[in-house]
């Protein structure tokens, strides 16, 4: 097979450096399904991606953590704590970005489905998402984000009264986070790569994953440490965790320069 041996090195690599950070994942179980669907994004990356630049951000590590986490966290350290910030040079599509997500959860929450009680903000950022769909929904919200800064002006400044509705923040990266068990309605996660497996979810309670797809395989921007997936293959990645999914929707109003946007209900 073409870059078998590239292929089998990348492997090794994994299997050697990754078993710690598998043991204190978020999810086991979908972290071994990643392992082994991420090796095909590799291939496909590395058509576009020369091996000397894409082997480092992916497996090196830097002060004891993964170069591809430390990579991300090193980014958000020069993103304002802002709308903008959060929005990048799309803050004007920010309120279509935030009905849709609305007009999303509704499909999911009231009687017979998901409860009101509380949810979990992942990769919350200032709270822009939390204000402005979940807030409105919940009776309290959790705040989950690696970056202090943003947690702490969404506290202080940008919540207003709704950070009286605030039970948890939690300054975390996500990779390393365990969440209570059987604690939240629905769990949001938006523009971040994070997932929970069935046994960290509650019964009846829903998984919301909005995030830019790529329009073709994989795309890695070693940047911000981002890595996309089309759509079909975050689909395969999520039932071969063993979650279902109950609902998909692409993410309307958004300026085509703009990479796709799509949402994803599971249980």
């Amino acid at each position: 097979m073409e870059f078998s041996g590239t292929h089998q090195a990348f492997r090794n690599r994994w299997a050697k450096t990754d078993d710690n950070m598998c043991r204190h994942s978020m999810s086991l179980h979908l972290h071994t399904t990643l392992r082994k669907e991420f090796f095909a994004s590799y291939l496909y990356m590395l058509e576009q991606t020369p091996l000397v630049k894409l082997y480092p951000v992916t497996c090196e590590y830097i002060k004891g953590e993964k170069q591809f986490y430390y990579r991300a966290q090193n980014f958000y350290k020069g993103i304002p704590a802002s709308e903008e910030g959060m929005m990048g040079d799309f803050v004007e599509i920010s309120e279509v970005d935030l009905e849709g997500s609305r007009q999303f959860l509704k499909k999911f929450v009231g009687p017979g489905k998901a409860g009101s009680r509380r949810a979990l903000d992942c990769g919350c950022g200032i709270g822009r998402v939390s204000k402005g769909v979940l807030f409105p929904v919940f009776e309290s919200m959790e705040m989950l984000d690696m970056m202090e800064d943003f947690i702490l002006h969404a506290h202080q400044r940008y919540l207003g009264d709704y950070a009286d509705r605030v039970e948890s923040y939690y300054v975390y990266n996500l990779q390393d986070f365990i969440p209570p068990p059987n604690r939240y309605d629905v769990i949001w996660m938006q523009w971040v790569a994070c997932d929970f497996s069935g046994e960290q979810r509650r019964a009846n309670g829903v998984i919301i994953i909005k995030d830019n797809m790529a329009r073709q395989g994989c795309r890695l921007d070693p940047v911000d440490s981002s890595i996309i997936r089309h759509l079909d293959i975050m689909k395969n990645i999520i039932q071969k965790a063993g979650l279902t999914i109950l609902d998909v929707e692409k993410q309307e109003g958004f300026p085509e320069v703009v990479v796709p946007v799509w949402m994803i209900a599971m249980h």
